[in-house]
């Protein structure tokens, strides 16, 4: 007998690498030994591939079969390798042509019965193939759609083993419906609900023009999770390289579905506050995937009564927060995922709650207070721009029942105030205020004389750190840009530090 060999696909993180299978079948006792670093799910598919071959109507091989995964050196994990290894030992049996399965890449976890199993990470796999010597890739039929979002392949979705062996076989395959579900309509909750609340509600335009992180504290039921679920509806649609991005992390992570194969809006991620730490960062002991703040990259990341989580869990955000992107290292490899999200933080002013400056009774003492407060660390708090005091609604503003602007028209404001800042920055390849760097911020990008002023008399008077003089100046930038200002005068200035340090919290 001869050699069978198929390719598949190794996964970590968002990166694939092509991994050769090569399957011997020998005389000897029956066995089966698998080479090349596989985890515990992968060293589990001889029995599902054995199952599903005899399940099939196909022989397996009564004899020493060894199937070999290269480059050895790879760790591989996961069970989207049954598929590959079940061609390659037919290939290895000369029951199928050889010839058929080169250039061919083979993605899927089998069922007992040869069904071939939705994967996860499909859409990332398939990406990180482009410019290989692949042409074709086979995959389960219900990655279909997900696999036909990368273009310059050719995708071959099929349904169980009997399927993919009749078109090995004799070239026929059956004709799939290849039309894509309409694109679903933004689905956002109204800025105009919220009533009153007209100093948070630019904030949350300010944080939506420059891509801003925003810290909200005040009393339960003055609306900050009200406010936090509206900035998505403020942020302009997803671009299709930006929600290729997007999907590929929800690909790896299973939740590609919830979110919705097609869709362009800005993820909005709002997890517990008992949330572990890898959960928000990202993880896993054989398979690394992506936490919280990477699945909120291009959209919001809001997390609710932000001093109750647990213990260092907010302060690995400080890695996303200053680059854009985490990156996850374990005993099988390292990845690096995208993370580049606007942090909405929300908290009680006091663990009672009821300290709001209108004498509602808190019971809590200074020392309480701020012991509260300062579960929110000194370095995570200096890198949000924005820190605002929302206060419960008016009692005119409540009963009216009116709202403000809606986010429609707020977005319009947003978009326009965008892109202007995208052609300032044509240079630098950047798109939002928050993202200039220092040296530029220091160079190009200075505000007005008197603006400057303030900022360094601010910075001697150690009100701002050197990261929160940098803060100031992007969100002075924004501020501008909403305005209409060619640069940033002594008036968005003195807004920007109001809305930075409008309420002494921490100091």
């Amino acid at each position: 007998m001869t050699i069978g060999v198929t390719h598949g696909v190794s996964l970590i993180g968002l990166s694939g690498t092509l991994v050769q299978i090569e399957v011997d079948i020998s005389d000897g006792l029956p066995h089966y030994s698998l080479l090349g670093l596989p985890d515990l799910a992968l060293m589990e598919s001889r029995d599902r591939v054995r199952s599903a071959l005899v399940n099939s109507r196909e022989l397996w091989p009564n004899k020493k079969v060894t199937v070999s995964l290269s480059p050895a050196w790879l760790p591989k994990s996961g069970s989207n390798f049954d598929l590959p290894i079940a061609v390659a030992i037919l290939a290895a049996q000369e029951v199928i042509p050889i010839e058929r399965v080169v250039g061919s890449v083979f993605f899927g976890e089998l069922a007992l019965d040869g069904r071939i199993r939705e994967a996860r990470g499909v859409l990332p796999a398939l990406i990180s193939l482009l410019g290989s010597e692949i042409e074709r890739v086979i995959v389960p039929m219900a990655n279909a759609a997900e696999a036909k979002l990368v273009s310059g392949l050719e995708i071959i979705p099929m349904e169980n083993i009997s399927e993919l062996l009749k078109w090995l076989r004799t070239g026929i395959r059956v004709e799939v419906n290849e039309l894509f579900p309409p694109l679903a309509e933004r689905n956002f909750k109204d800025l105009s609900d919220v009533a009153g609340q007209l100093e948070a509600r630019y904030a949350l335009e300010v944080a939506a023009t420059g891509g801003h992180h925003i810290l909200m504290i005040g009393p339960p039921g003055t609306g900050k999770t009200m406010l936090a679920e509206r900035l998505p509806s403020l942020l302009p649609e997803l671009g299709e390289k930006d929600s290729l991005e997007v999907s590929a992390i929800h690909s790896v992570a299973g939740v590609l579905k919830e979110r919705g194969l097609f869709s362009k809006e800005p993820p909005f991620i709002a997890p517990h506050h008992t949330t572990t730490r890898t959960a928000m960062v990202g993880g896993g002991s054989s398979v690394l995937k992506p936490g919280a703040c990477s699945l909120a990259h291009n959209g919001v990341l809001f997390i609710d009564e932000a001093p109750e989580c647990v213990s260092g869990v907010l302060d690995a955000l400080r890695q996303p927060l200053e680059s854009g992107q985490i990156t996850i290292t374990r005993a099988i490899g390292s990845a690096t995922f995208p993370a580049n999200f606007i942090l909405v933080l929300a908290a009680n002013p006091c663990p009672c709650g009821r300290l709001s400056g209108r004498g509602r009774g808190c019971t809590c003492s200074s020392l309480q207070i701020r012991r509260y407060l300062n579960r929110l660390s000194g370095p995570l708090i200096d890198r949000v721009d924005l820190r605002i005091k929302v206060e419960p609604p008016t009692r005119t503003a409540f009963a009216s029942g009116e709202g403000g602007e809606s986010s429609a028209l707020v977005r319009e404001r947003v978009a326009t105030a965008r892109l202007r800042s995208v052609r300032r920055f044509k240079s630098l390849k950047i798109s939002r205020n928050a993202e200039i760097p220092a040296f530029a911020l220091r160079n190009e990008f200075k505000a007005e004389r008197r603006g400057m002023s303030l900022l360094h008399s601010e910075m001697d008077r150690e009100n701002l750190t050197a990261r929160g003089f940098h803060k100031a100046l992007r969100l002075s930038w924004s501020i501008a840009d909403l305005a209409e200002h060619d640069l940033p005068l002594l008036e968005d200035v003195q807004r920007a530090l109001s809305l930075r340090d409008g309420m002494d919290l921490f100091g």
